[in-house]
């Protein structure tokens, strides 16, 4: 019965979808990934990409940087959490971890299968502080020698965060973070979700020769700000007004000096 009702649900919200999406006057994704989604599943062409708003000055990227890495967020399974805490666990790393989740008792499972001491500080030890708020999260991207993050996001606001921190980031080469870390300046990534992968990535960015800069990463991330942000959205809605006017008008219509319809 629950199947019955379910796909009765998604039957009317696809017609419902399919009806709306050709009332759309213009297309915004938050990611070029996300914009080749759109592209893809409604047949559009001409999708406009404005990256969401991060609030990068709340980050300080000055502070002194201790040896631990960083894996922050929900502990949900498709952030593959465990990937991070097997890597680090394995080549006896120190990783803090920084959120809750349904997760939580199974990846301090992980860790301690894996040879790490849950809970201790230095090197081979896994933490797991639990949901931390904003100040403190702010500290640990500060301080933290790097973050990992190897989940498949549509963005990622969390690896733009760490940046602005003038922490590098060790992520998945795909989704979002294609887009917001730059590999070999403002992190390293690495192109399979396994442990190996994690690990290798943590080589080449502790012995890869690259002179990690926290000023560097840092100006990179600025480039998320909200200011670009509001810029960026507001020149999407004015364009997409323009045209919605020009088309109302109908050929032949008036125009400003500047070629816009009167």
């Amino acid at each position: 019965l629950k199947g019955l009702l379910w796909r009765l649900v998604m039957h009317r919200l696809r017609v419902w979808d399919e009806a709306s999406s050709n009332r759309v006057d213009a297309w915004v994704a938050n990611s070029r990934y996300v914009a080749e989604r759109v592209r893809r599943w409604y047949g559009v062409e001409d999708v406009a990409v404005v990256h969401p708003p991060v609030a990068v000055e709340r980050f300080d990227p000055t502070q002194e940087r201790e040896g631990f890495y960083l894996v922050a967020g929900r502990l949900v399974g498709y952030k593959r959490v465990d990937l991070a805490v097997r890597a680090c666990a394995e080549t006896g790393r120190e990783l803090v971890v920084a959120g809750d989740g349904p997760e939580r008792k199974r990846l301090e499972a992980v860790a301690a299968g894996a040879g790490a001491r849950v809970g201790g500080s230095g090197k081979g030890s896994i933490r797991f502080i639990g949901a931390v708020d904003d100040g403190e999260l702010a500290g640990l991207m500060g301080r933290c020698k790097g973050l990992i993050f190897a989940g498949e996001e549509d963005f990622g606001i969390v690896p733009v965060e760490a940046q602005a921190a003038g922490a590098p980031v060790i992520g998945l080469g795909r989704g979002g973070l294609t887009e917001t870390v730059v590999d070999g300046s403002s992190g390293v990534l690495f192109a399979e979700q396994s442990v190996g992968s994690v690990a290798d990535a943590l080589e080449r960015f502790e012995h890869g020769g690259v002179a990690w800069d926290a000023a560097r990463t840092a100006e990179h991330a600025a480039g998320f700000s909200g200011e670009r942000f509001e810029r960026e959205m507001r020149a999407v809605i004015d364009a997409a007004w323009a045209a919605k006017r020009a088309r109302i008008a109908g050929p032949g219509a008036p125009t400003t000096e500047h070629g816009q319809p009167a």
